[in-house]
């Protein structure tokens, strides 16, 4: 075996955590290699860690999928190097820190913080939607597909936006740019649990198409995804799903007058629907915006798969080493 051989295999591993409101994924790798996958409960029955309270149940989860992973890779022979994640909310990326994450119960949290104290690695944090677009670019530019300008949307327990302006993400002044889900599209509809009455995520995200399906009295005792198969043959199913895709359509037709993006791309678990979403979205999405071109709406190629695939590179990213310093030549006088 080479000296560069015995070098990768001793290599640092990454942990990649994708955590949203209904599960936590996470993943572990070595370079392109993955070791291990595991999928908790947001809100299962891992236990509060004392040094974690702040972060409730949900950072209770996240730190029960380090530990399997990191213990994972540290029977392969590789310690861990980096931890990367995505979550939901307002993430301020460079403080570290989720100022709110309503479907968590999150803020002002210093998550950055708290698993570094806890695993002794270089953490990095950022908004469960601009992790995604970053796999998203990642996928499309791999495929000549352009990102110029680009809206990213992924639906699953809630519903964001990533906003890629000139070729870049858009963050916002308070790090919230793309909170599309919590734009009011039916004043004084049903409550959000943002506070708020009428949003797009009321009516559009996974858990509550089934919330809605299930109160309006449909029988199939399924996820979101049951529910969208069913269209064509079930009425109740029918009727809360075209609700959901005309509160979408609402959506994006303000992202649209507003950004004027070439592409709006569907990604998250309702995103794998492919054209049971994409083609009424469309239909509904030209008949608001009949005073000017569409954009273009396409399935994620990074699939729904793709927040973690994002918080990877996060991770891989952290887990670099610094630029060294520019030697210091003193300054240089004209003679």
């Amino acid at each position: 075996m080479s000296a560069a051989e015995g070098t990768s295999e001793r290599r640092g591993a990454v942990v990649a955590v994708d955590v949203g409101g209904t599960t936590v994924k996470g993943m572990v790798r070595v370079g392109d290699v993955v070791l291990d996958r595991v999928v908790v409960p947001t809100f299962g029955a891992a236990p509060v860690v004392d040094a974690l309270a702040a972060g409730g149940p949900a950072l209770a989860a996240i730190a029960a999928v380090v530990d399997r992973l990191a213990a994972a890779a540290a029977r392969a022979g590789h310690p861990l190097a980096a931890i990367g994640l995505c979550t939901p909310g307002v993430v301020d990326s460079p403080a570290g820190t989720v100022v709110v994450a309503v479907n968590l119960d999150w803020r002002d949290l210093p998550i950055v913080a708290l698993l570094g104290d806890r695993y002794g690695v270089p953490v990095a944090v950022a908004h469960d939607a601009r992790a995604a677009a970053t796999a998203e670019i990642a996928a499309r530019t791999a495929a000549g597909r352009d990102v110029t300008e680009m809206v990213f949307i992924p639906i699953g327990t809630g519903i964001s936006a990533s906003l890629v302006v000139d070729g870049r993400l858009v963050v916002g002044a308070a790090g919230g740019a793309g909170e599309v889900g919590h734009v009011c599209v039916r004043p004084g509809g049903e409550q959000c649990t943002c506070g708020q009455r009428g949003c797009v995520e009321a009516y559009a995200s996974a858990r509550n198409v089934a919330r809605r399906y299930r109160e309006a009295g449909g029988t199939i005792d399924g996820g979101a995804e049951d529910i969208v198969a069913a269209v064509d043959t079930d009425p109740v199913a029918a009727a809360v799903w075209a609700d959901a895709v005309d509160a979408l359509a609402a959506g994006v037709a303000i992202l649209a007058a507003v950004l004027d993006p070439a592409v709006v791309v569907v990604g998250g678990g309702l995103g794998e629907s492919g054209e049971r979403l994409l083609a009424p979205l469309r239909t509904a999405v030209d008949a608001r915006l009949g005073w000017r071109p569409s954009p273009r709406i396409e399935q994620s190629l990074a699939g729904a798969g793709a927040g973690l695939a994002g918080a990877a590179l996060l991770a891989t990213a952290a887990a670099a080493p610094a630029p060294a310093p520019a030697p210091d030549h003193g300054t240089r006088r004209n003679p």
